[in-house]
């Protein structure tokens, strides 16, 4: 994105290109970004694009980016552990309850067992406040709302999967590295990460994919991850080819190649609901199916903080995640935590 920024002043920007699904917001901003309105299909759902994956490249009813990839916060599962602590995967726990109860079984099978983890991270916070159809900032961002009953149930389950669950402190890394290796009954990570686990688990157990639990009845998003697709010229003639590159990458096409390199999930419902594109690869990797269809119910934006502060930001909303694990109140604490996001991104 930094690179694209300079090209724009010096006038040698690209007339389309690809940038992180929680960044092309940074090109919208300056004003470089072409709405892509014009171009896109009367009948959107027909074409593949569904609201919530429309959702991804949407501001303020504009569509300035597609998805071109995407990712959202799975529930990795190690079905040997879940037996062994008494469970199975028939009767495997919906809702987050259940999986805490299950964790704290899984944790005390021994030392070096580990019964679930998640990182503590901006991310992975908006994804369980997602699922309980809470939002970070309010529609036009001129307001924290990750105080919401909502953000309180979502932001408690730190506190939970550590006080009931036995969630240690280990980090990423070392989670990453353990799930594999058959020590962590249960991982909330990134779909993104499928192919990888399943390699490294290989001949140790066979990993399972689950969706992330959904509590809310509406307003149910999850952030996403990947990359999107933006136009950059303001020349109608290169608009016009612009746009052809645009749909076919972003058409069912172009998403099966993607979806085959790269092991993300497509951004296009039709790739998911007809198995003349992917029907054989998801034949092969059932694991994915469940991950790619959650993107194509629940794709939301991964919001960033608006101003210089939003990276800042991010790393105040993860010393508290990281207070939370460690038993601090959690009315107090995220109560306090969005005072201070509001002092620091001038909403007061």
């Amino acid at each position: 994105v930094q690179r694209l920024l300079r090209e724009a002043v010096s006038g040698t920007a690209p007339d389309v290109a690809y940038v992180g699904l929680n960044r092309w917001r940074i090109l919208e901003d300056r004003g470089l970004t072409k709405p892509l309105d014009q171009f896109l299909p009367e009948d959107k759902l027909a074409a593949g694009y569904t609201p919530a994956l429309l959702s991804l490249g949407s501001f303020k009813n504009t569509q300035h980016a597609l998805g071109t990839s995407a990712s959202t916060m799975v529930l990795y599962v190690n079905p040997d552990l879940v037996r062994k602590a008494g469970g199975s995967m028939d009767n495997f726990p919906t809702d987050f309850d259940g999986i805490i109860k299950l964790a704290a079984k899984i944790d005390a099978l021994g030392d070096n067992i580990e019964g679930i983890w998640i990182d503590r991270h901006d991310w992975r916070f908006q994804s369980l406040l997602g699922a309980h159809g809470g939002r970070p900032l309010n529609e036009d961002e001129t307001d924290i709302t990750f105080d919401s009953e909502a953000g309180l149930t979502a932001a408690g389950l730190y506190r939970r999967f550590a006080t009931e669950g036995g969630m240690s402190s280990m980090t990423q890394n070392d989670a990453r590295q353990a799930f594999p290796a058959g020590t962590l009954g249960m991982f909330f990570e990134s779909s993104s990460l499928l192919k990888r686990f399943e390699e490294g688990a290989a001949g140790k157990f066979d990993v399972t994919v689950l969706g992330t639990p959904v509590v809310a009845k509406e307003n149910v998003y999850f952030p996403t991850g990947g990359s999107a697709i933006v136009m950059l010229t303001d020349d109608k003639e290169k608009q016009q080819a612009v746009w052809k590159y645009i749909a076919f990458v972003t058409g069912p096409e172009g998403q099966k190649i993607i979806v085959e390199n790269t092991g993300y999930a497509p951004a296009n419902k039709i790739v998911l609901d007809d198995a003349k594109y992917l029907g054989a690869y998801y034949e092969k990797n059932a694991n994915a199916k469940v991950a790619h269809a959650q993107v194509a119910a629940y794709a939301g934006p991964w919001y960033t903080y608006p101003g210089t502060e939003g990276v800042a930001v991010t790393d105040l909303i993860a010393a508290a995640l990281v207070e939370l694990t460690e038993g601090a109140d959690v009315n107090k604490t995220v109560t306090d935590l969005a005072e201070t996001l509001r002092m620091q991104l001038g909403m007061k």
